[in-house]
C-alpha cells in the first residue's frame, strides 16, 4: 500500500517538474516550444510532431521540419503564441532566439513558480486525503485494525510531508535559475 502511495506523489511531482520545464526562464529549452499546436493539414498539430526541435546554444532553438513546405504555418503558430518570441526562417530551419529576461519578468515567473508549487501541494494534500479515506473505509469494513488504520495514517503524514518539501526544493532551485540568469 506504501509503494502504491508513493508513486501517485511522485506522479504530482513528476507533473510539476515537466510544468516548471514550460516556463521561459531566458534559457533556449525545447519544452519551450514542443507543444505548440500549429494548423497543418486541416488540423491542429503540436509542434514535437512536425520538426526535430533542438537548442543550439543557451539562447537558440532550431527548429527543423521534416516537411519543408510547413516553415510558414510553424512561423504562424510562434508569432501567435503567448510566448513572445522572435523567430528567422534559414533556408529549411527556424531559429528562435530567447531575448534575456528583465527583472520585471523575473518576478513575475517567480510568482508563476509559486503559484505551480501551491498548486501542486494542494494536489499532494487531495492524494493525501484520498488515500486517509480509503485507510478509514478498510478499518469499517475490518480489513485492518485500528493500530494499523494509525500507523498508516502516520507513514502517510510522513511521506506528505517528504513530498511537499520535494516541492519545495524544486521550486526553490527554479527560482534561484530565474534569478541568477
Amino acid at each position: 500500500m506504501i509503494e502504491l502511495q508513493k508513486l501517485e506523489f511522485e506522479k504530482v511531482i513528476n507533473f510539476f517538474e515537466k510544468d516548471l520545464e514550460k516556463l521561459r526562464i531566458g534559457r533556449a529549452n525545447p519544452a519551450l516550444v514542443e507543444n505548440l499546436m500549429v494548423e497543418v493539414y486541416n488540423t491542429q498539430m503540436p509542434l514535437k510532431q512536425l520538426a526535430n526541435i533542438n537548442v543550439s546554444d543557451i539562447k537558440t532553438i532550431i527548429i527543423q521540419p521534416w516537411d519543408k513546405c510547413l516553415l510558414k504555418e510553424i512561423g504562424k503558430a510562434i508569432s501567435m503564441s503567448n510566448l513572445n518570441l522572435s523567430w528567422l526562417t534559414e533556408g529549411e530551419i527556424i531559429r528562435i532566439n530567447i531575448p534575456p529576461m528583465t527583472e520585471q519578468l523575473r518576478k513575475e515567473v517567480a510568482i508563476i513558480i509559486h503559484q505551480k508549487a501551491e498548486q501542486a501541494r494542494v494536489n499532494i494534500r487531495q492524494l493525501r486525503d484520498e488515500i486517509r479515506n480509503k485507510i478509514q473505509q478498510q478499518e469499517r469494513e475490518k480489513q485492518i485494525s485500528e493500530d494499523e488504520k494509525y500507523r498508516y495514517f502516520k507513514n502517510l503524514d510522513k511521506t506528505t510531508d517528504e513530498y511537499n518539501e520535494k516541492i519545495k526544493n524544486i521550486a526553490e532551485k527554479k527560482e534561484k535559475v530565474i534569478m541568477t540568469i
